[in-house]
């Protein structure tokens, strides 16, 4: 499944909601971290959107009108990269209390 992300100042934490308040885009997988979350320098939220070609064009399109920045390349493998970790942590965390 392919993905974009945002870096959004913290200030601008409103923007989000504007964003995934849309039919089609709140249909996606959407995921938000804190930078310090993610041990990463500066006051910003990462938001994570995965699924559709569809949902992710038109979540790029309310971005831009929004002036949220998005994320290419090595910056954006980056943050999912981190996402991912932390994730797999939480969920390795969950497995041992059942065991």
């Amino acid at each position: 499944m392919t993905y974009v992300i945002f870096e959004v100042k913290s200030e601008n934490a409103g923007k989000i909601n504007e964003l995934i308040k849309d039919d089609l885009v709140s249909r996606q997988s959407i995921l938000t971290r804190d930078s310090s979350s993610l041990d990463l320098k500066g006051n910003f939220l990462y938001l994570k959107i995965e699924g559709s070609e569809e949902g992710l064009k038109r979540a790029k399109k309310l971005a831009k009108e929004l002036n949220l920045k998005k994320l290419d390349g090595k910056k954006a493998k980056e943050i999912d990269e981190k996402i991912k970790k932390q994730e797999d942590s939480a969920a390795s965390g969950i497995g041992m209390i059942f065991d």
